[in-house]
């Protein structure tokens, strides 16, 4: 049974067009998967990357007009300049650190309605209550908003450091653990799917 690293961010609008694919292609090729959420803006400071408010005006313009093409051609509602971003995405990640710890939902439904908070519903992912929805929605106990708090923060500082490690240098990042292969963005999900059926 193949297992998959799946590293992530919270507020990455590349992580909310991922949608629920990468769910849909674990369950179809009988995977494991350990989410990892991560500062991807730290990640980006130590793989040579670029934080969005810092690149050049080209990048800055073309990533505007694919997310939104990304959005059109998923179906998905997707604000361009949501009202709370950037925010802390610290506390979401803890969250769903508990949550993962805890069991008894759905963690790729917890990804999505924590993305989706940001770059659909105009929410701040920071702020308590938000996360408890996010939590409830998905299936869990929204008291994990409370919970593991040091546990969450040492996990989430682990996951950073070791994506370095892995290799991984953005949002979303899949790692299949079987054969290193690895896979950048929702838009390599086909290119997963394809490797683990042994086509590629």
């Amino acid at each position: 049974m193949p297992h998959i690293d799946y590293y992530f961010a919270t507020l990455s609008p590349y992580t909310y067009l991922a949608g629920k694919r990468f769910e849909a292609i674990v369950e179809k090729h009988g995977a494991s998967v350990t989410y990892k959420p991560m500062d991807v803006i730290a990640l980006f400071g130590r793989t040579g990357g670029t934080p969005p408010k810092d690149r050049h005006i080209s990048r800055v313009e073309y990533r505007a007009q694919e997310l939104v093409r990304q959005a059109k051609k998923l179906d998905m509602p997707f604000n361009l300049k949501p009202a709370h971003w950037p925010t802390n995405g610290a506390p979401s990640s803890y969250a769903f650190i508990a949550a993962q710890n805890a069991g008894g939902g759905d963690l790729g439904e917890l990804v999505q309605t924590i993305t989706r908070s940001v770059w659909a519903d105009e929410k701040d992912i920071a702020e308590d209550a938000v996360i408890r929805d996010c939590l409830q929605e998905a299936g869990f106990d929204p008291g994990l908003a409370d919970s593991g708090l040091l546990q969450g923060a040492e996990t989430y500082a682990a996951n950073l450091e070791e994506a370095v490690e892995a290799g991984v240098f953005g949002a979303p990042f899949y790692i299949v653990k079987d054969s290193g292969q690895r896979f950048w963005g929702q838009d390599r999900l086909e290119d997963l799917d394809t490797h683990l059926a042994g086509d590629l």
